[in-house]
C-alpha cells in the first residue's frame, strides 16, 4: 500500500485511570494502577490519562509514579483551566518521556450559567490567556470545551480557535452527558476540522458518554468526520454509564477497515488480559455479554450456531478470539446444543466414541440440560462413564472436611486441613500452606488426588437473596483445562467445592479405562 493510500492513524487517548477510576465502585491504589497502566502499555495505546494530579494528593503521586514507569505511551494528566491545576498537572506528568497536559473549561449555556457564572466573552479569554500557560508549563497540551455537544456551534468554533491559537495541540470534542447521536457528531466534526482556523494544525479528538448507549457508534462516527483520537477506556468504564469501550472500538476499525478506512496502532491480542487485569483489581467482573471481551462473546450454546462453527467459525464469528486474547472459542453445552457440539466436547475431553454412543447418550444429555442452565464438562465425563457417585457428581473423591487457617496477628502463615474420601473406600488428610487459606486448601486437593492442578480463574459472587455464593473454578492440568462449580453459604467452602469438582474431571479421565479407549463401535 502506497504512503497516499495508507489509511490515517487514529490515536487511542485511554481515561480508564482517570474518567474510569471516577465511577463509583471503580476506585484504584497506586498499585492497582500500575498493573492498569502495564496493561495500557503492552496494548501500545497512544495516551494514558493517569488522573487528575490536583483532586488529591493520592492522585498527583500515582500520576507521577506511572510517569516514572511506564515508557512508550504519552502520560497525561488531567487540570481545571486553572493555573494551580495545570502546574500540579505538570509536575506529576514531569519524569515521563514523553507528556501531556489536558484542560478543561465548561461552554454550554448550562455550564456557563449554572456551574461557572462566566459569561462567553470571560471564558474565551480565560481559555487564550490560561491554555497559553498551559504551553509554557508543557510542550504538549490538550484542550477540551466541556459539554461541547450542548454549545452552540458558532460559540463553540470560537472556543476552538482561541485554544488553537494559543498552542493546544489537540482539541477535544467531548460528548460529556452522552446526548449525541452518530450523524450530528459526524456532521460536527466535519464542520470544525473545515471551518475553524488552524485546524489543520492540530489533532481532533472524541470524548462520548454511554448514558444512550451509543459511546461507541458516537465514536466511531466521530472518525468519519475527522476525528483522528477516540478518548475510551477498558470495559467502557467511567462517569455515570460509562465511556466509549476501547476493546470495542478497536475492534470495529479492525474489522471494518474496509468501512472506517483508518486503523489503529494496539495490539489486539492484548484485549482480553487488559479487561481482565482491570476487572481483577477493581472486583468487578467483566459482564457475559459484554462484547469482544465478555465470557459469551465468542460462545455458542444455539445448536445451528454450533454446527455452523464447528464447520467453520467463520459462519457466525466475525473476529478470531485468538485476535483479542482469548484462547479460542467456546461451545456451550445446554438445552440448545445439538449432537455435533456433544461429540465435540465429548472428543475434546479425551474420549473416542462410537456416532451411536454419542446418540444413546444424547436423550440423557438433553434431559439433562433441561434442568440446569449449562452442562459442564463433569456432567459430561458423567454420562460418557456412567460413573457417579452419591452426590451426582463425576470423579471418584468425595470432599468431607475442610479447615483453614489464617492468623494475622503474627508470622504464621496460612494454613489447610482438607479431608476427602475416595470411592474405593480410601479416606486421606493433608495439611499444606499457602499464600492464603484457599491457595493451600486447592494444594491440598492436589496432594490428596495426585492431580496436578493450578487455579487459572475463580470467580466468586455473592447472592444475597438466596443466602449462598457461586463459585466457578477453572483448573489447568497439564494442556487441559478443567470447570468445577458449586453453591455454599461459606466463601471459602464453594470457592474449594468448585475447585473439587475441577479436579475430579481430570482424575476421571487419568482413572477411566474408558478415556481415550472406548471403542468406536461402544
Amino acid at each position: 500500500m502506497t504512503e497516499a493510500t495508507a489509511e490515517p492513524h487514529v490515536k487511542i487517548f485511554d481515561t480508564t485511570l482517570r474518567d474510569g477510576e471516577q465511577a463509583p465502585g471503580f476506585s484504584m491504589s497506586t498499585p492497582a494502577k500500575l498493573i492498569v497502566a502495564r496493561a495500557l502499555r503492552d496494548l501500545n495505546v497512544d495516551i494514558i490519562e493517569a488522573g487528575f494530579a490536583a483532586a488529591s494528593p493520592g492522585d498527583a503521586a500515582a500520576v507521577e509514579t506511572i510517569a516514572k514507569e511506564i515508557e512508550g505511551p504519552r502520560i497525561c494528566s488531567l487540570a481545571r483551566l486553572n493555573e494551580a491545576d495545570i502546574e500540579a498537572a505538570a509536575r506529576a506528568v514531569e519524569p515521563a518521556k514523553k507528556k501531556r497536559v489536558h484542560t478543561f473549561i465548561g461552554t454550554s449555556p448550562l455550564h456557563r450559567e449554572a456551574k461557572l457564572k462566566l459569561s462567553k466573552e470571560e471564558i474565551l479569554k480565560r481559555i487564550s490567556e490560561t491554555v497559553r500557560f498551559a504551553c509554557s508549563a508543557c510542550e504538549d497540551v490538550e484542550f477540551s470545551p466541556e459539554d461541547a455537544i450542548r454549545t452552540e456551534r458558532e460559540y463553540l468554533i470560537e472556543a476552538v480557535e482561541a485554544a488553537i491559537e494559543a498552542g493546544a495541540k489537540t482539541i477535544n470534542i467531548p460528548d460529556t452527558v452522552g446526548y449525541t447521536t452518530t450523524e450530528e457528531i459526524k456532521e460536527l466534526f466535519a464542520f470544525l476540522s473545515g471551518n475553524a482556523r488552524g485546524a489543520e494544525s492540530v489533532t481532533f479528538s472524541v470524548h462520548c458518554h454511554d448514558d444512550l448507549g451509543m459511546a461507541v457508534a458516537n465514536s466511531l462516527a466521530a472518525v468519519r468526520g475527522g476525528a483522528r483520537q477516540i478518548e475510551c477506556a477498558i470495559n467502557g468504564i467511567g462517569e455515570r454509564a460509562g465511556n466509549c469501550s476501547m476493546e470495542e472500538a478497536v475492534m470495529a476499525l479492525a474489522t471494518r477497515t474496509d468501512f472506517f478506512r483508518s486503523k489503529t496502532q494496539i495490539e489486539t491480542t492484548k484485549l482480553y488480559p487488559a479487561s481482565v487485569a482491570l476487572s481483577r483489581v477493581t472486583h468487578n467482573p467483566i459482564p457475559r455479554n459484554k462484547a469482544v471481551v465478555g465470557k459469551n462473546a465468542f460462545a455458542h450454546e444455539a445448536g445451528i450456531h454450533q454446527h455452523g462453527v464447528l464447520a467453520d467459525k467463520r459462519t457466525y464469528e466475525i473476529m478470531d478470539a485468538e485476535a483479542v486474547g482469548m484462547p479460542s472459542n467456546s461451545i456451550v453445552l445446554g438445552k440448545h446444543s445439538g449432537k455435533h457440539a456433544l461429540a465435540a466436547r465429548i472428543e475434546a475431553l479425551g474420549f473416542k466414541v462410537s456416532k451411536q454412543k454419542v446418540e444413546d447418550i444424547f436423550p440423557m444429555f438433553k434431559s439433562l440440560a433441561d434442568t440446569c442452565r449449562e452442562v459442564t464438562d463433569a456432567d459430561i465425563v458423567q454420562l460418557v462413564t456412567g460413573n457417579a457417585g452419591a452426590d451426582g457428581r463425576a470423579g471418584p473423591w468425595r470432599l468431607r472436611r475442610v479447615e483453614l487457617r489464617a492468623d494475622v496477628e503474627d508470622d504464621t502463615r496460612p494454613f489447610a486441613r482438607i479431608t476427602m474420601k475416595h470411592d474405593n473406600g480410601d479416606r486421606r488428610t493433608v495439611t499444606c500452606e499457602g499464600e492464603g487459606p484457599i491457595d493451600a486448601a486447592f494444594a491440598a486437593v492436589c496432594a490428596i488426588t495426585d492431580v496436578p492442578g493450578r487455579i487459572n480463574v475463580l470467580d466468586l459472587h455473592h447472592v444475597a437473596s438466596e443466602g449462598i455464593v457461586r463459585a466457578e473454578a477453572v483448573v489447568e492440568v497439564g494442556e487441559k483445562l478443567f470447570t468445577g462449580k458449586a453453591e455454599a453459604v461459606d466463601i471459602a467452602d464453594a470457592a474449594v467445592a468448585a475447585f473439587v469438582v475441577a479436579i475430579n474431571q481430570a482424575a476421571m479421565l487419568k482413572t477411566s479405562p474408558a478415556a481415550g479407549e472406548m471403542a468406536v463401535g461402544a
